[in-house]
C-alpha cells in the first residue's frame, strides 16, 4: 500500500513539474493574480470555462499541486505504522509539500523572482525525496545485494549532489540568466555520472544495475535536449517547429533533469543501504567470533580444573579413604563392633535363649 502511494505521488509530482515548466516557459506565472483564490473564486470551484491561455497552465498547476498535497498526506499516513526512518521521511515529505505550496503562493503575492528560484529548487528536492521513499518501500529494495566499496558510495552521493546543483543552476539560468554556472555544472555532471554508472554496473546488484543503465541512457538524451535548449534561446539559428520547439525543448530538458536526479538519488540510497547492511553483518560476525572465542576459552579452562580435581584432590581423598580411614573403620567394625553387635543380636534372638540357658547350667 505504501509503495503504491509513493509511486502515485511520484507520478503526480512529475506531472506537476511538467506543468511548472509550462507555466515558466509560457510566461503564465502571473496569469492568476490572487492566491489562494483564483479570480476571487474558491480554487476548486473556479469554472472550467475560464481556463484559457495562461490561466489554464497556472490554474492547472495549482490543482495538481493540491492533488500532490493530498497524496502526500495519504503517503505519510501509510508510512506512519511502519515506524523508523520511513515514518520520519513521511513527515518530512508533508513538511516539504506544505512549504512548497506556501512558496508558490508567495511568489504570486510578493512578485519576487528569488521565490521562484526557491520554489523550483524545492520541487526537485521533493521529487527526489519521493523517489527515495518509493525505493525504500519497494519489495526489490529490501533484497540483499553485494557489498559496495566506500569510494563508490561516495561517488554516488557526489553524483546526486552535482545533479541537484545543476538543477539549481538551471533555475538561476531561467530566472537570472546565469548561463556560466549551468554550463560548468553540465561539464561536472557529464564527467562524474558515467564513472558512477560504470562502477555500479559492475556490482551486479538487482537495483543498481538497471537504474545505472537507465541513468546513462537519460544522460545522453539530456545532452541533446540541453544543446537544443541552448541554441533555441541563445542563438539565431532556425529550429524546426519554431515556437512549439522553443517551448518543448526547455520543458523536456527540465523534466528529464528531474528524472536524472531521482535516478541518482535512488543509486545513492541503495549504496548507503547496502553499506548499512554490510556493517550490520560485520557486527554480527564479530559477535559470533567473540562468542566462539569465549566458548573456546571456557573449554581450555575446563580441562585444567579437571586435572586439578583428578590429579590433586581425588587421589589424596582416595588414599585417605582407602589407606587410613577405610582399614581403621574396617578393623573397628569387624574387630569390635561387629562381634558385639552379633552377640547382642544372638542373645536377643528367641532361638538363642535355650542355648544360653544350657551354657549357664
Amino acid at each position: 500500500m505504501a509503495h503504491r502511494l509513493a509511486l502515485a505521488t511520484l507520478a503526480a509530482t512529475c506531472v506537476l513539474i511538467l506543468f511548472g515548466g509550462l507555466v515558466t516557459n509560457t510566461g503564465a506565472a502571473l496569469a492568476v493574480p490572487d492566491w489562494p483564490s483564483t479570480f476571487g473564486h474558491n480554487m476548486f470551484l473556479f469554472p472550467w470555462s475560464g481556463m484559457v491561455g495562461g490561466i489554464f497552465y497556472e490554474h492547472s498547476h495549482r490543482l495538481i499541486g493540491a492533488l500532490v498535497g493530498v497524496l502526500t498526506l495519504g503517503l505519510a499516513a501509510a508510512l506512519w505504522p511502519l515506524g523508523g526512518r520511513l515514518r520520519r521521511l513521511g513527515l518530512l515529505a508533508v513538511t516539504v509539500v506544505l512549504a512548497q505550496g506556501l512558496l508558490g503562493g508567495l511568489r504570486v503575492v510578493l512578485l519576487h523572482d528569488t521565490l521562484a528560484i526557491f520554489h523550483g529548487s524545492l520541487a526537485q528536492a521533493f521529487f527526489a525525496l519521493l523517489a527515495a521513499i518509493a525505493l525504500l518501500t519497494a519489495p526489490r529494495g529490501a533484497v540483499a545485494g553485494p557489498p559496495i566499496a566506500r569510494e563508490v558510495q561516495g561517488l554516488a552521493l557526489l553524483a546526486a549532489g552535482l545533479v541537484y546543483a545543476q538543477i539549481v543552476f538551471g533555475a538561476l539560468l531561467t530566472h537570472a540568466g546565469r548561463v556560466d554556472l549551468h554550463l560548468a555544472g553540465a561539464v561536472a555532471v557529464f564527467v562524474v555520472l558515467p564513472i558512477v554508472t560504470a562502477r555500479l554496473r559492475r556490482t551486479g546488484d538487482v537495483v543498481a544495475v538497471p537504474v545505472a543503465r537507465l541513468l546513462l541512457g537519460l544522460l545522453g538524451i539530456q545532452l541533446l535536449l540541453g544543446i537544443g535548449s541552448f541554441l533555441a534561446r541563445f542563438s539565431s539559428l532556425w529550429i524546426p517547429g519554431e515556437q512549439l520547439t522553443v517551448l518543448v525543448l526547455p520543458v523536456a530538458h527540465r523534466l528529464l533533469g528531474s528524472l536524472l536526479l531521482a535516478a541518482t538519488v535512488v543509486l545513492a540510497v541503495r549504496a548507503l543501504t547496502l553499506a548499512k547492511k554490510e556493517a550490520e553483518q560485520e557486527k554480527g560476525s564479530r559477535r559470533a567470533t567473540d562468542r566462539a572465542l569465549t566458548i573456546h576459552d571456557a573449554v581450555d579452562r575446563a580441562p585444567r580444573s579437571h586435572a586439578v580435581s583428578t590429579g590433586d584432590r581425588a587421589p589424596r581423598s582416595h588414599a585417605a579413604s582407602t589407606g587410613d580411614r577405610a582399614p581403621r573403620s574396617h578393623v573397628a567394625s569387624t574387630g569390635d563392633r561387629a562381634p558385639r553387635s552379633r552377640a547382642a543380636s544372638f542373645s536377643g534372638h528367641p532361638r538363642c535363649e535355650p542355648a544360653s540357658r544350657r551354657s549357664l547350667q
